[in-house]
């Protein structure tokens, strides 16, 4: 995995558990849906910097060594 590759794939998985966190409880994700604009760009950026814009299959297969649990396996 290169640099850029490791980053995209490390600003996802920062993604996805801000994401997570920030729906984590109903009432309050109106109030922190704004503070995931920040970890969105920077997956953005990430994303085309490691040029997997478009290319979805490698940036999850990049993502499942970093976070297997993501496999769709459930363990």
């Amino acid at each position: 995995m290169h640099d850029d590759e490791l980053a995209a794939a490390q600003a996802y998985v920062r993604l996805l558990e801000a994401t997570r966190a920030a729906l984590a409880d109903q009432d309050q994700a109106p109030l922190y849906l704004s503070l995931l604009a920040s970890p969105m760009a920077e997956a953005d950026s990430a994303l085309r910097r490691a040029g997997l814009r478009g290319n979805e299959a490698r940036f999850f297969d990049l993502v499942r060594s970093l976070q297997p649990s993501m496999s769709g396996s459930g363990h």
